[in-house]
C-alpha cells in the first residue's frame, strides 16, 4: 500500500482532480471518528467544513453502514450529492423483504443472545449492527454472537467490524454494488472511495482499478486498497488537498 498523500502519489489525486470523478466515502471512522458509544459519532468541526467545500466542486456521495436517516442527520445539510446506508441497500429494491428479514432475525436474535452481557442489538430496518463494544470478554461476546446467527434458519451475510458484527440478509447489494451504481448514474469516468472497515473492502475488490482509487484508513496487508492515509485525522488535509486541486483546474 502507499501513502496517498506523500509527495510522490500527489500526481495520482491531480489526475482525479482533472476527470470527471466521483468522491465517495464512509462515515465512520473516516469522516467522523470511532467513539464508544456509536450514538453520539460526529465529524469535526474543520471536517464539516472540508466536506461542504468538497461537495461544491465535485459529486459526492457517503456510502455507510448507518441508515440514511441516521448519517443524514450527521451530515452537512444538502451538501451530499448521494447517501447510501445500510451496507449500500439503502435506497433501492426489496426493501419491504429486507426489513421483514431483518426485523425476525432481531427478534432471534435477542432471545438467543439474551444473556450475553454487554451485546447489543442495533436495528437499521434493513440490517442489524450487533456490537460487542461493552462486553468485558470480547472474543466469547463475538463467538457467541456468530453462533447465535449460524444457528438461525435463514440465509444471513456476517461482515464483522470494529467490535460489531454486521448481520445483512443474503443477496443484498453491497457497498461495491452502490459505488458502481452511483458512478454510472453521475456519468463518472472514475471514482475515489476512503473507507476504514471489512465493509469497504466490496469497493476495494472492485475488478477495474482503473476506474476507481481506493483508500483504506490506515494501512493493512490484507486490504485490496492500493492506498491509505495513516489515521482518521488525515481525512482533513485529503480532503484540503481535493479542493486545492480542483480549484487549480478551474483557474
Amino acid at each position: 500500500m502507499k501513502h496517498i498523500l506523500a509527495k510522490q502519489n500527489v500526481d495520482r489525486l491531480a489526475e482525479l482532480a482533472q476527470a470527471r470523478v466521483l468522491l465517495a466515502f464512509d462515515f465512520d471512522g473516516t469522516l467522523a471518528p470511532i467513539v464508544r458509544t456509536p450514538g453520539r459519532a460526529g465529524m469535526r468541526a474543520r471536517t464539516r467544513v472540508l466536506l461542504e467545500r468538497l461537495c461544491s466542486l465535485y459529486p459526492c456521495a457517503v456510502i455507510t453502514g448507518r441508515s440514511c436517516e441516521d448519517v443524514q442527520a450527521r451530515l452537512p445539510v444538502a451538501a451530499v450529492k448521494y447517501v447510501v446506508g445500510n451496507h449500500g441497500l439503502e435506497p433501492g429494491n426489496d426493501l419491504q423483504r429486507f426489513e421483514r428479514e431483518t426485523s425476525a432475525t432481531a427478534q432471534e436474535l435477542a432471545r438467543a443472545l439474551a444473556g450475553a452481557r454487554g451485546v447489543e442489538i442495533e436495528n437499521k430496518r434493513y440490517s442489524l449492527a450487533v456490537h460487542y463494544r461493552r462486553s468485558l470478554t470480547k472474543t466469547r461476546a463475538r463467538a457467541a454472537i456468530q453462533a447465535a446467527v449460524t444457528a438461525l434458519a435463514r440465509p444471513l451475510r456476517l461482515i464483522p467490524g470494529k467490535l460489531v458484527i454486521n448481520v445483512v440478509p443474503e443477496g443484498a447489494p453491497h457497498k461495491g454494488d452502490a459505488l458502481t451504481a452511483l458512478r454510472e448514474q453521475e456519468g463518472a469516468d472514475c471514482a475515489l472511495y476512503v473507507g476504514d472497515d471489512v465493509t469497504d473492502e466490496d469497493v476495494f475488490e472492485l475488478a477495474h482499478p482503473d476506474r476507481l482509487l481506493g483508500i483504506r484508513v490506515g494501512s493493512s496487508r490484507r486490504s485490496a486498497a492500493r492506498y491509505y492515509l495513516r489515521d482518521q485525522r488525515e481525512i482533513d488535509p485529503l480532503l484540503a488537498r481535493l479542493c486545492a486541486l480542483r480549484r487549480d483546474r478551474e483557474r
